[in-house]
């Protein structure tokens, strides 16, 4: 009789500890695709991405989500839905937010008629896999932006390398959202050699003033000792070269490079590098 009461008890002890850890994965599960959502919504409602999905060379489509792995698995050390200390669980965390973000691509594409039954499958594949870039960074960084607040589970001090990486992460979200429109074509076209000199101007400038000089919340402060010009340099300048290169990357990637003179081709990536400029900048304060 005794042995049968503590082994009672211990199965209702272990239900207990079981069901806060299953609400708490489901809670989790539901962040992501929360997350997932408002990254990319605005993408999966625009029409120029259901075009790209279908007219984009496979092997760009692939490279595409060939270089969103390893970039998701860096962001889970950051971000991830969890603590991990093994690249095994980044990994594993990198999967989850790709399948969270197929799965939500699927389903808002399937309400918004654009996945028909007699769809062809490279079509189908096409639409969906284009918008699980930005759908899978918003469900990896849902559990700590949704979360209430920060946790453990971002390194207290990230490197220097690091930190430029999390602006790369910032530069692709909001590019990526504006590339395939085709008014960054048409104010690439508009704008004279001196303005694209004076936004590229204009986009270094905010780069570090909403880091360094706003005071917006997350405004990081230099280390003692690290004068002006050296943050401008090792955090604003080499900032911005970066998401120039994001830039040039996705303008690859969606075909605007194509057939273009190299003039056009940087006057296009100088436009596009300013929502990255941005991008960025808010990544380092949030992220």
């Amino acid at each position: 009789m005794r042995a049968s009461a503590m082994d009672a008890a211990n199965r209702v002890g272990e239900l207990t500890v079981q069901q806060p850890k299953t609400r708490t994965f489901l809670v989790g599960l539901g962040r992501a695709f929360g997350g997932a959502l408002i990254f990319a919504l605005p993408i999966l409602m625009t029409m120029e991405m259901w075009q790209f999905g279908f007219v984009m060379e496979p092997l760009r489509m692939a490279l595409l989500l060939a270089v969103t792995v390893p970039l998701l698995v860096r962001l889970s050390r950051f971000e991830g839905f969890r603590k991990t200390a093994a690249l095994s669980d980044d990994i594993a965390d990198a999967l989850v937010a790709i399948a969270v973000a197929a799965v939500t691509v699927v389903a808002v594409l399937g309400f918004l008629g654009e996945l028909e039954p007699g769809m062809g499958l490279r079509e189908l594949i096409g639409k969906v896999a284009v918008q699980i870039v930005p759908a899978s960074i918003g469900a990896m960084l849902a559990q700590n932006q949704l979360g209430g607040g920060k946790d453990a589970r971002r390194q207290p001090e990230p490197t220097y390398g690091g930190e430029l990486f999390l602006m790369v992460v910032g530069a692709l979200f909001l590019s990526f959202s504006v590339a395939p429109t085709e008014e960054v074509v048409l104010i690439a076209y508009r704008l004279s050699a001196t303005q694209e000199l004076m936004l590229a101007g204009f986009s270094i400038a905010l780069m570090h003033g909403f880091v360094y000089g706003f005071e917006f919340g997350g405004t990081e402060r230099p280390a003692p000792g690290e004068g002006f010009l050296s943050v401008f340099a090792r955090y604003t300048v080499a900032g911005y070269a970066l998401v120039f290169l994001v830039s040039l990357a996705i303008l690859w990637t969606f075909g605007r490079t194509d057939g273009v003179s190299l003039e056009e081709i940087l006057s296009t990536a100088l436009v596009l590098s300013f929502p990255g400029a941005i991008g960025a900048a808010a990544a380092r304060l949030i992220l």
